[in-house]
């Protein structure tokens, strides 16, 4: 027998994004997985109208929203703990999967026991021969370096499996070693870089992130909190910096630091020029909430 996978859907009132998701799933080849849907506190009615729709589609609901990582760390623990699965693949809800999406995945991460996330090729839903990514890079001062492969049609120039420094979790695999020996996500990124954070802790105890060409998914970018808002600006001015706060030394931080204040900087002045005031505060109060962390965690100095 092939090794159990549980299959995660996050979803929170997401109900009219899950039918395909869910069908694509469940129409992949591989011979021993489960779907579980996590309704993640939805006030849409999503735990009923999945049980009434799909009878082979497990639901476990929280009692309150728990966030994104909060989330899929109920699931996680539910997959791992619980179900003592093999690997859960962690996938968002506006999503397609190709048929061989988990067989694939399966496949790569087999081939070595420290290969503890496994992605795969990730495509724009509204252009479907066009990536969003294969992988993040390593940036020596960013660190995370941003998506390889962005924009680019697909003419075979990502067809080797091969390490990667980091990824997006859209969807990824991840070896039950590695929640057992990280807990999963930190809950301090509720949003945005909690995948980052997360892969930072596991490649410190040695494990790899690999990507397979084989493994296709498609992806609606952005259905649940949206690409612009400013509930986004607001985690994407915060989490970069705590992640550096903690994980990197002083010098390291304020040469990233020289950088992102230009960038956040530059963009809450466009922000307000354009009459944008919710981005550009959510900048302001991203930088501030940084600062704060630093203060409480004896590290305001890396700013000076």
């Amino acid at each position: 027998m092939p090794a159990n996978v549980k299959v995660l859907i996050l979803s929170y009132n997401g109900k009219h994004l899950l039918d395909e998701s869910i069908d694509s799933y469940l129409n992949n080849k591989y011979e021993n997985f489960d779907v579980i849907v996590i309704d993640n506190g939805s006030t849409d009615g999503t735990k009923e109208w999945v049980e009434s729709k799909w009878k082979n589609v497990k639901v476990i609901r929280t009692d309150k929203n728990l966030k994104y990582s909060g989330g899929l760390n109920f699931g996680l623990k539910y997959a791992f703990d619980d179900e003592k699965t093999d690997y859960a693949l962690i996938t968002n809800n506006d999503v397609k999967a190709d048929e061989k999406l988990i067989s694939e995945l399966v496949k790569t991460a087999e081939t070595d026991k420290m290969i503890g996330f496994v992605i795969g090729k990730v495509y724009y839903y509204d252009f479907p021969a066009v990536f969003q990514t294969v992988g993040k890079k390593s940036d020596e001062i960013l660190w995370n370096g941003g998506h390889i492969g962005n924009r680019e049609e697909d003419k075979g120039q990502y067809d080797k499996v091969e390490e990667r420094d980091w990824c997006d979790d859209i969807y990824m695999l991840v070896k039950r070693e590695v929640w057992e020996k990280t807990g999963g996500y930190d809950t301090e990124f509720a949003f945005q870089g909690e995948d980052f954070e997360w892969e930072v802790r596991a490649k410190k105890l040695g494990y790899k992130i690999m990507f397979t060409p084989y493994a296709k998914l498609w992806h609606k970018e952005s259905m649940t909190i949206g690409k612009t808002s400013a509930f986004k600006a607001y985690y994407d001015a915060r989490n970069p910096l705590i992640i550096h706060l903690k994980h990197r030394t002083k010098e390291q931080f304020k040469a990233f630091f020289r950088i992102r204040f230009k960038s956040l900087f530059s963009s809450t002045a466009k922000s307000f020029l354009r009459f944008k005031w919710g981005i550009a505060f959510a900048n302001i109060r991203g930088v501030s909430s940084a600062f704060i962390w630093s203060v409480k965690n004896k590290k305001w100095k890396y700013f000076f």
